[in-house]
């Protein structure tokens, strides 16, 4: 990757207390808002400190996302992620078929085949993890069933996407699929035909947190893992959950079956499957219909190897294996998954959604309702589905089990280390998500100069209206370097407690989406086009908090997000080799971005990142 080699001249400039401008505008808020006394408001810059946190590896145990794939950041180069997961037993000991494995081994000794064996075989076995997709508030504006992505027009239910005559919002009535004129496909358009079953189609998703192209298919590799998982740790007594970190390699602890080997098309539309026609029903034929019970949203489902699931799972029935759940771990050590290094791809994939079906047939004796009458009974072979999970939990629940995200990543490019490392060179801002770069800014100044500052501001008697960092892109180097993904939010806390910087209370929401709520912190990214420009952070409480009610001025710690309301974080681990805390949605969005720090260069001066203040000065 070629990138553009910009020499940076560090500006020589000293920035004092109140060297940048003062704006004042006279305005009228209402009488007596301050005491009754006219007052103006004014604008005043402050500047600010940066240092980088160059971080080499992040725990990745039990996260709400994982990353699978390779993802090619035109400036921080390429990121390889694999998943190491366990896969979990629904409950211990379980039965295949309709008998316990001790009964089928007994012989049947009162003619009535309570004791058949059962002779279970595997059929297929599928591994699903299904995509992420937009917010539900966010993809479908109009509420006419169309995800906003596809609609005609997103913002009116009187569109008609697919042209047959029926509105959206009236094929939503009516159970037909608003992006196919003819839903059956019986060569009768939806808004002429009559005998169109309702609700008899695969729904269409708007599908998130894939990057890469989805039209392109991806080549997949699962594999059994040997490597044993453990949940908790021995060095801390079997106390602490063990932790695991993104820098491991679990690579060579593989089985030797290949489970699963090929291409994976993305496709946008639910897995159905249609139900077994009833031959007691002659005037319907169930088999045209769905089976509602097995669909499944849109995600990745390949066939597994039958064998390894037939010796592995069905033929254990009754082990010692099955008794618990860590005798099976210790037995079965999960799944490991993996994308060719050369397709660029990168999904986000929750596992608790995840699971393996092993589809499989057994014999019952049918006894035709005669029970004490054996010359009737018949041998029949009956079909059932055992899921096998892969982690559980999540959402406000615990997260049960163990899944690992491990990655490669390329090094940086000189100059983009050099800066990092550097302390000294103020001119860029580099951020990045996984085992990235977080940043760390200093308010006022450092020291007893930054703590100057705070005291004149206070002996001023200011009333802080507002207070706010604003974060330029540097718009340059991503479009030479090419980069297409940008964080959309940048989250910012404080490093002594990690507690972010806006506060609930106080805060406006429209939408419980990542962009839909805090928007009076706001830090998201703002656009000219289809490019980011800037990110403006509100910070006036914290701001307020310093001066007014004498907390400390702690460094402000600040990250890419895929979601600033989970405040979550983990251990990380500095290129330095020293612990820090790192916030849990940072850990899994692999994207980043450049911004200007606070001296860049003269011709970037007026997009250097600062903090500002306005304020209102009373008649005293």
């Amino acid at each position: 990757m070629l990138f553009r080699p910009n020499k940076y001249i560090l500006l020589a400039v000293c920035v004092t207390l109140f060297a940048s401008s003062c704006v004042e505008d006279d305005f009228i808020i209402g009488n007596g808002v301050i005491s009754g006394e006219p007052f103006s408001t004014s604008k005043q810059e402050f500047p600010v400190t940066v240092k980088h946190i160059d971080v080499s590896s992040v725990q990745t145990n039990k996260l709400p996302l994982y990353q699978l794939g390779n993802y090619n950041d035109p400036v921080y180069g390429k990121t390889s992620a694999r998943i190491i997961s366990q896969l979990r037993l629904p409950s211990n000991n379980p039965t295949f078929g309709l008998l316990r494995q001790e009964l089928e081994d007994l012989e049947d000794q009162g003619g009535v085949q309570d004791t058949l064996n059962e002779q279970e075989r595997v059929n297929a076995a599928y591994l699903y993890i299904p995509y992420q997709q937009v917010p539900a508030t966010n993809r479908d504006s109009d509420s006419d069933g169309v995800p906003d992505i596809y609609d005609e027009d997103p913002n009116s239910n009187q569109s008609d996407s697919d042209g047959d005559g029926l509105t959206d919002n009236e094929e939503r009535l009516l159970g037909t699929n608003p992006l196919d004129p003819d839903t059956d496909g019986d060569g009768v358009l939806d808004d002429e035909d009559e005998e169109t079953a309702p609700n008899n189609y695969p729904l269409t998703f708007d599908l998130d947190s894939i990057y890469g192209n989805p039209d392109i298919p991806f080549r997949l590799k699962v594999e059994s893992s040997t490597y044993f998982l453990r949940d908790l740790d021995p060095n801390e007594n079997f106390e602490q959950t063990q932790r695991y970190y993104s820098d491991q390699d679990f690579s060579e602890f593989v089985g030797a079956t290949v489970l699963f080997e090929g291409e994976v098309e993305i496709d946008n539309k639910q897995i159905i499957f249609y139900q077994e026609d009833n031959p007691d029903t002659e005037d319907i034929d169930e088999s045209t219909l769905l089976d509602t019970q097995k669909t499944l949203n849109p995600g990745i489902r390949v066939a597994l190897d039958t064998n390894f699931f037939q010796e592995n799972i069905i033929d254990k029935e009754g082990s010692s294996e099955f008794i618990s759940q860590a005798n099976f771990q210790s037995f079965l050590r999960g799944l490991q998954l993996s994308i060719y290094s050369s397709d660029e791809m990168m999904l986000l994939l929750d596992l608790t959604d995840a699971a393996v079906f092993i589809e499989y047939d057994y014999l019952r004796n049918n006894n035709n309702d005669t029970l004490e009458d054996t010359s009737d009974d018949e041998l029949e072979r009956e079909n059932q589905t055992f899921r096998l999970n892969l982690i559980t939990g999540g959402g406000f629940a615990p997260i049960v089990g163990n899944a690992i995200n491990t990655w490669q990543t390329e090094s940086y490019n000189s100059i983009i280390q050099e800066r990092i490392d550097n302390e000294n060179d103020q001119s860029r801002i580099y951020l990045k998500g996984g085992s990235g770069v977080l940043a760390e800014i200093n308010l006022f100044g450092e020291g007893e100069a930054g703590e100057d500052v705070i005291e004149e501001i206070r002996a001023n008697n200011w009333v802080i209206n507002e207070a706010n960092l604003t974060f330029y892109v540097d718009r340059e180097e991503l479009d030479i370097a090419g980069s297409i993904y940008e964080p959309t939010r940048l989250y910012l806390h404080n490093r002594e407690n990690m507690r972010p910087l806006y506060k609930p209370s106080t805060e406006s929401s429209v939408a419980e989406t990542p962009l839909g709520f805090y928007l009076n912190y706001d830090a998201r990214l703002q656009k000219e086009g289809d490019k980011g420009i800037k990110y403006t952070a509100r910070i006036t409480e914290w701001v307020n908090d310093i001066i007014v009610r004498d907390s400390v001025n702690a460094p402000i710690r600040v990250a890419v997000s895929a979601n600033i309301g989970v405040t979550n974080y983990l251990e990380a681990i500095e290129q330095n080799a020293e612990m820090v805390n790192h916030p849990l949605m940072t850990s899994i969005t692999p994207i980043g971005t450049v911004i200007y720090g606070p001296l860049p260069e003269q011709e970037q001066f007026d997009k250097r990142l600062k903090l500002d203040i306005y304020y209102t000065e009373t008649d005293r």
